[in-house]
């Protein structure tokens, strides 16, 4: 099947300009490719295989190997449990809670919904201190919490024992093969491998595609699942392919109807195009220095890249708004001041142009409106069941399979930074 046939033939299933670019992957009857390995032939039972049911469905009662990224301020508990009543796996993004603000936000996932959900902690140190602490630990296990997600760095194995111990899975969410052993030598039930055009803060320096393959091919963990530029059915496809059990889908639905963020954020996210997201380092009194991908606003444009050249103090204006912190619990005011890391909210008062809006680079691209979490996840997984039916009737050829022939996408990563 030529280039212009397999592209007429997504058009007919619906699924025409979405970019197919799938390679050697992992569902439930194959595990991924041993190091070294080449990607196999067409026909071969590796293609065949590929399936909605994966180690992740399987190992955690759920319909879709689907899992919402933990974002701060955003993933609250409408989202969390929209996205597992839903058939995947909603996750809490804690952020900067303290450990009374997780446990009353954990309790409302509960009454929310009876589905597996998970909490996401950050393991880094701010201003103020850590922002996860054996109490949030406490909490998780006071909870019978079914997952708990570590960002960042390698969560101390004291935490990892306690959480088993309480029968609690855990995964971490890392940038480079290094640092997926480290996660595995510390007990981590599941790996997240999270690729360079995530958005938000992200540690990769390689693109979610080879991230996921070489993690498979080196670590070759119980669970991996790939995170950063999937918003669509066809980047489902892709990383089953390449090796994952599952994706987790941050961006995507940051723009949804349930996403504790500030409409206007998210109007932007929908409008988005090629380009629209960078790298910066400056955003963060509250987490000096930590890179992270967020949408081009005035203040992106003005610095990004140029760090070295912000004066101390900053340039005004001081201040840039006003927010909300913990909402809905301690309902906590707060000023945010230039540069803040804190996330825009419905709660949040001020110059968007002045903050901090975390986007993924590719992902943008796939979002055309705001929509109900559930039929995100609807949409996303039937768009990946036809484009898997299309690979078992052997309609697109493993000549497709590895590579980004229908995107014209080069198989190398780009360069960090604008357009990776």
């Amino acid at each position: 099947m030529n280039s212009i046939e397999r592209r007429r033939f997504l058009d007919l299933l619906g699924l025409g300009g979405i970019g197919l670019a799938l390679g050697p992957g992992c569902a439930l009857d194959g595990a991924g490719s041993e190091p070294g390995e080449e990607t196999p032939a067409e026909g071969s039972s590796a293609v065949s295989a590929l399936s909605l049911t994966t180690r992740l469905t399987v190992d955690y009662g759920v319909r879709y190997p689907l899992v919402s990224a933990g974002m701060a301020f955003v993933s609250l508990p409408p989202l969390v449990a929209a996205v597992s009543n839903a058939g995947g796996i909603g996750v809490l993004g804690a952020g900067i809670e303290p450990p009374p603000v997780v446990q009353a936000r954990v309790q409302a996932v509960k009454a929310l919904t009876s589905k597996p959900f998970g909490v996401d902690f950050i393991v880094g140190t701010g201003p103020s201190g850590p922002f996860i602490t054996q109490g949030h630990i406490d909490v998780c296990v006071a909870e019978a919490v079914p997952l708990v997600v570590f960002h960042w760095d390698t969560p101390e194995a004291a935490w990892v024992d306690a959480l088993h111990a309480a029968g609690v899975k855990v995964w971490v969410q890392v940038g480079s093969v290094a640092a997926a052993r480290a996660a595995a030598a510390a007990g981590a039930d599941g790996i997240i491998a999270q690729g360079s055009q995530a958005g938000g803060h992200c540690r990769a320096t390689r693109k979610t595609k080879h991230l996921v393959r070489d993690i498979r091919r080196r670590v070759n963990p119980r669970l991996l699942l790939a995170a950063g530029g999937i918003a669509d059915g066809a980047g489902v496809v892709r990383a089953l392919w390449r090796g994952a059990d599952g994706v987790v889908v941050g961006t995507r639905l940051v723009a949804s109807t349930e996403a504790h963020a500030h409409p206007d954020y998210k109007a932007r996210l929908v409008q988005a195009g090629p380009g629209a997201t960078a790298v910066q380092t400056f955003f963060g009194p509250e987490w000096p220095g930590q890179r992270q991908r967020v949408l081009r606003n005035r203040v992106v444009r003005r610095w990004a890249g140029r760090e070295s050249l912000i004066p101390t103090p900053p340039p005004g204006p001081a201040t840039i708004g006003t927010t909300v912190l913990f909402p809905g619990v301690l309902d906590v005011p707060y000023t945010m001041p230039k540069f803040s890391a804190v996330v825009p909210t419905p709660d949040t008062v001020g110059d968007l142009e002045e903050m901090d809006m975390p986007a993924g680079s590719e992902s943008v691209l796939s979002i055309a409106s705001v929509k109900p979490a559930a039929k995100i996840v609807a949409e996303m997984m039937a768009e990946a069941r036809s484009i898997l039916g299309a690979l078992g009737a052997g309609m697109i050829g493993a000549d497709v399979l590895d590579g980004d022939v229908l995107d014209g996408e080069p198989d190398g990563d780009a360069p960090d930074g604008e357009g990776d």
